[in-house]
């Protein structure tokens, strides 16, 4: 790649940064703010709960939205939104301003992140090139995390309002780059929907002949999907609390559902979906997004509990707990060097199986955690479950949008994320959730062995969790790309063709996707 297609990448790749080291700086300053503010608990928790309520609840429409209203655009937009609003979280004085400031810039996140990963895979060519670039962005958005646990706590000794001001000033230098460096998109016509680039077989037709959009926005579907994983979204923050007001948690599941149920059915109606129904159908990217929310969701819910037994019951401060984590950003070195030439050789779906297998010998080896651990004795969980992430988390992004029509990146990048930041909510609030079954009625606040026993407990989730993903990843050995047919030599199975990717369904059927090439897309014009 040239000097500027590093430089695009490093901003959007800078955008995912942003996203991780707000949310692990806030982690860490929860305490702090709380004493400060003197929040009750049911408002500490919402000021974490309301970020993951935004994100989780608008993934999927910003997804979409990219590909619909433009990706530049809705890039400047929300990364300006996001700007604002963890600026005005740095000014606040009441919880509920500072609940309104997460649930907006996770509502921007939401749209920010899509539309910055639907660039890169629009933007660098589908094979050895674009691979680089998806590893890249999953190294960044993990060390993004890790790296904001330290930042966190050395701001919030300055201050927790410094962990607001710090990413204003990370987005102003994004946005200012990013005006100057992502090409503008001319107003191009889109695919007919329902055909997103796919020719079947034995058609006449040129694969995604463009038309015209003359239809309006699919504004019900919007409202319903929105609606829909929003409610999702809040069910599954509700899991925490147990038993305890079990039917509000069962009216949110109901409602979630049938409102899920009344957007695939205004889905199969409208000319113009919100979502392409048929693209959950495509095999590869659903067992992809699944692999995502279940690996993340181990990945957070295991670091979750692992915080609270250093910090509760070994009484390490928030600093000492945050640089004892560093390690776990490991993959931020393996993930854009390692993992590529292990991509390369294997392919993504047995570097994925192997970050899952790796994460349940990871999380297996914690299970007897004792009260005296030594940090020597947590490392080699901590190496190993860092290692996993850098050979999991890229390639499933490669598996989520490879062979996805460039009109359904966005769309696609959007279901991706949507099932990250549910499988983190769900991860948490599981290993919440047993912790509190297991804790309560054994006296756990005062008794440490207990203690111990409901956080022993709480760690089978994520060995769960990546046991079930590791099952289902190996599904994917049996998905193997066609060889391109473009009478040059057969490229290793591992690597994506430059000209036709074929996909393999669960009937083994296949289907040709044209990829569009340089000249017809002004984005990697702008960077060849």
């Amino acid at each position: 790649m040239g000097t500027r297609a590093w430089a695009l990448l490093l901003v959007l790749c800078g955008t995912i940064f942003l996203e991780g080291i707000d949310v692990a700086m806030l982690a860490v300053a929860i305490p702090s703010i709380r004493s400060d503010l003197d929040l009750p608990t049911d408002t500490a928790a919402w000021v974490m709960s309301a970020y993951v309520l935004g994100y989780a609840g608008f993934t999927l429409l910003g997804g979409r939205a990219a590909d619909l209203l433009g990706r530049r655009r809705m890039f400047l937009t929300w990364l300006t939104v996001f700007l604002a609003f963890s600026g005005l979280g740095g000014f606040a004085t009441e919880g509920w301003t500072l609940i309104v400031a997460r649930f907006v810039t996770g509502v921007s996140a939401a749209f920010m992140t899509p539309a910055a990963l639907s660039l890169i895979t629009t933007s660098y060519e589908e094979g050895e090139q674009r691979n680089k670039a998806l590893l890249v962005f999953a190294g960044t958005a993990a060390g993004g995390f890790s790296l904001g646990l330290v930042i966190g706590g050395l701001l919030t000794q300055l201050g927790w309002r410094w962990v607001f001001f710090a990413p204003v000033l990370l987005a102003g230098a994004l946005l200012v780059a990013a005006v100057r460096l992502i090409p503008a998109q001319p107003r191009t016509e889109e695919p007919e929907i329902g055909e997103p680039g796919i020719q079947e077989p034995g058609s006449n037709k040129s694969p995604g002949r463009p038309r015209r959009r003359t239809e309006g926005f699919d504004i019900l579907g919007a409202t319903t999907a929105a609606a829909a994983m929003l409610l999702a979204a809040y069910a599954v923050v509700r899991l925490e609390h147990g038993l305890d007001g079990w039917q509000l948690t069962v009216g949110a599941v109901v409602a979630a559902t049938t409102l899920l149920v009344v957007f695939v059915a205004v889905e199969r109606r409208t000319p113009t979906p919100l979502v392409r129904l048929g693209i959950l159908r495509t095999g590869s990217v659903v067992r992809a997004d699944l692999g995502a929310l279940l690996f993340v969701g181990a990945f957070f819910g295991f670091q979750f509990v692992l915080t609270l037994y250093l910090q509760e019951l070994r009484g390490w401060s928030s600093l000492q707990t945050a640089i004892a984590l560093v390690v776990l950003g490991c993959d931020a070195i393996l993930a854009p060097t390692l993992t590529p030439r292990l991509v390369t050789r294997f392919g993504h779906a047995k570097v994925i199986l192997g970050g899952f297998v790796l994460a349940v010998v990871a999380y297996g080896l914690f299970l007897p955690v004792g009260m005296d651990w030594s940090y020597a004795a947590m490392f080699p969980t901590l190496i190993i479950a860092g290692t996993a992430f850098a050979l999991a988390y890229g390639p499933l992004t490669i598996a989520a949008t490879d062979g996805v029509a460039e009109s359904e990146q966005g769309l696609a990048s959007g279901l991706l994320h949507t099932a990250t930041q549910f499988g983190s909510a769900i991860g948490i609030s599981a290993v919440t959730a047993v912790y509190g079954l297991v804790s309560s009625g054994a006296s756990a606040g005062s008794d440490p062995d207990a203690t111990l026993s409901a956080f022993r407990a709480a760690l089978i989730v994520p060995v769960a969790m990546v046991t079930l993903g590791a099952l289902l990843s190996s599904f994917g050995l049996r998905s193997r790309k066609k060889p391109p047919t473009t009478g040059t030599p057969a490229a290793p199975t591992t690597a994506a063709p430059t000209t036709t990717v074929a996909v393999a369904t669960a009937t083994t059927t296949t289907t040709t996707t044209a990829i569009p090439d340089a000249a017809a897309n002004p984005a990697r014009q702008a960077l060849s």
